[in-house]
């Protein structure tokens, strides 16, 4: 699937800052993942924070959307009750989806996700 389902997305950012503040974190090349488990819920919930250090609104929704199909396809992998943040990195405006994609396996790989 391309498309993250409504259920898996983060939205308030309590839930945001909760993850980010206490959960552990790794860093690809153009992405750093933060993730916590045990946040309560049934699903896993996956939230971006792309600013403006990536690039303009063009290029900030561009990459947003290459991350929520890369997440959408790795959804599997992430443990039921967990969050999961991704924060974009500027080098994140010129890399393509499929290095999004091997952005995200590196930093999902040490943080060791799939447990």
């Amino acid at each position: 699937p391309l498309v993250l389902p409504s259920a898996n997305r983060m939205r308030r950012s309590t839930d945001f800052g909760s993850v980010v503040r206490r959960g552990t974190r790794a860093r690809g090349s153009a992405v750093v993942v933060h993730q916590r488990l045990g946040i309560g819920t049934d699903v896993p919930l996956v939230g971006f924070v792309v600013n403006k250090a990536v690039g303009g609104s063009v290029v900030r929704n561009r990459v947003t959307r290459r991350l929520r199909a890369q997440l959408a396809q790795r959804l599997a992998m992430l443990p039921a009750d967990s969050g999961t943040v991704v924060r974009a990195l500027p080098g994140a405006a010129d890399a393509t989806s499929a290095q999004l994609g091997a952005a995200l396996d590196k930093a999902f790989a040490r943080l060791g996700a799939g447990r």
